[in-house]
């Protein structure tokens, strides 16, 4: 009877746990409102570069290098600020960072100007999405995790998705000043929500292997941690980062090339294509958030590798109006399905104590893969042009297919199915 009762509280214990809180809103709308900012800063900056600064695709690679490689340094002290002093300091700190940055861009006319703010920018950006995602997952129920990770990026998502458009709307082709100051406009407004944002949850602690009774690391992962290269990045964070870094290499080359592409190949601009990849990514991650769990990392994915790598082909491939067309959504179920299970993984390899840096860690693999694509993928297109340059992405995406399917999930594995072995916990304990 009383491993019957324990299987009855267990169960009654996870439908109680609440995901969708007043904290967790507060969070996501300030997110929301930040990437706002960066999602306006997405065409106007390459079109800033390649019209009144007079670059070249390197000159976009490099600004995305910059920004980056400044987040990537950035972000291990970040994550020990945020365990330190809390989430929400990092958050409204970040956000006027960038704030400063981007209304500066609105009065500088040369590239090195560009890209002394562009390193501005990018710690501000590193400084709000740790605080932000940290306390994402600290909200979070640990078996919902991936969940919670799916509705916080449909914030993220929103912001990208919708600021293209405005920018490009205010833009109208000439009006870089006034557009660059609206920018920052978003990140002032984040930082004011912020302010209602908890400075830290405290979460039950973790009984899973990776967490000893006093809610710390265990081994391997609590003596890698305290050893060598693993001080600056979390082990937990390493083979999920890598691959989410070649995800996002293809990424940034559609967001680094369909700004121009676009206006040669039959768009007036590019905001309807950012707005529908952004569209995309929305309505599954709203409708789909529990698909991450259900399918697993391997599955899930492996659909976001593919079909990013997909969308970048049919940009070489058909450079005209349906090509855009088709290759916009495609890189929107991509990337609906490439950051939660992989976020979700490194979560829950970590402890309560060290959550902010192992998120941090992660995280910064987003900008690796930004600033390793910007320099490598930027180079290529300098010298085939942007519609071959395509091609680079795709190599990107199929090597982190390989990385996912050879090394982090690799066949047999049931890595990250937490639920299901919390399932198989609860049937032991019957």
């Amino acid at each position: 009877m009383s491993g019957s009762s324990t299987v009855a509280d267990q169960h009654a214990d996870c439908a109680e746990e609440r995901l969708i809180t007043k904290p967790f809103v507060v969070v996501s709308l300030s997110a929301f409102a930040f990437f706002m900012y960066i999602g306006t800063l997405v065409p106007l900056v390459p079109l800033f570069i390649e019209g009144p600064l007079k670059g070249g695709e390197l000159a976009l690679g490099l600004n995305a290098a910059v920004f980056a490689l400044a987040a990537v340094f950035a972000r291990p002290l970040l994550g020990r600020l945020a365990d330190r002093y809390g989430r929400r300091s990092i958050i409204i700190g970040g956000a006027l960072m960038a704030a400063a940055g981007g209304m500066l861009m609105s009065q500088i006319d040369s590239l090195g100007f560009l890209m002394a703010l562009r390193v501005l920018t990018g710690v501000g950006e590193a400084a709000v999405f740790v605080g932000s995602a940290t306390l994402i997952a600290d909200l979070s129920p640990r078996e919902r995790r991936a969940e919670g990770a799916s509705y916080f990026s449909v914030a993220v998502f929103s912001g990208i998705g919708v600021g293209p458009v405005f920018s490009e709307w205010l833009l109208d082709d000439v009006n870089f000043e006034r557009t660059f100051i609206a920018a920052g406009g978003f990140a002032i407004l984040a930082a004011v929500i912020a302010i209602f944002a908890p400075a830290r949850v405290e979460s039950p602690e973790d009984s899973e292997s990776t967490v000893d009774s006093g809610g710390h690391a265990a081994p391997p992962v609590r003596a890698l941690a305290e050893s060598g290269i693993f001080k600056i990045i979390h082990p937990a964070a390493i083979l999920p980062g890598v691959v989410l870094a070649f995800g996002v290499g293809g990424l940034t080359t559609f967001f680094l090339f369909i700004p121009e592409y676009s206006r040669d190949n039959g768009f007036a601009n590019s905001g309807l294509l950012f707005l529908t990849y952004a569209l995309v990514s929305l309505v599954i991650r709203i409708f789909g958030a529990k698909l991450p769990e259900r399918l697993g990392p391997r599955r899930s994915v492996t659909i976001a590798l593919v079909s990013m790598a997909g969308g970048l082909a049919v940009f070489a491939a058909a450079p005209n109006v349906v090509g855009l067309w088709i290759g916009a959504f495609l890189i929107g179920l991509g990337a609906a399905f490439n950051y939660p299970s992989l976020m979700a993984l490194t979560v829950n390899n970590a402890s309560d104590a060290d959550r902010a840096s192992a998120i941090s860690s992660f995280t910064m693999f987003f900008e690796i893969g930004s600033a390793g694509s910007g320099l490598l993928i930027g180079g290529f297109a300098q010298i085939v042009g942007k519609q071959v340059g395509f091609l680079g992405g795709v190599v990107s995406c199929l090597i982190g297919l390989w990385l996912l399917r050879t090394k982090l999930a690799p066949a047999g594995s049931d890595v990250g199915s937490n639920r299901t072995e919390r399932k198989s916990d609860i049937q032991l304990a019957g």
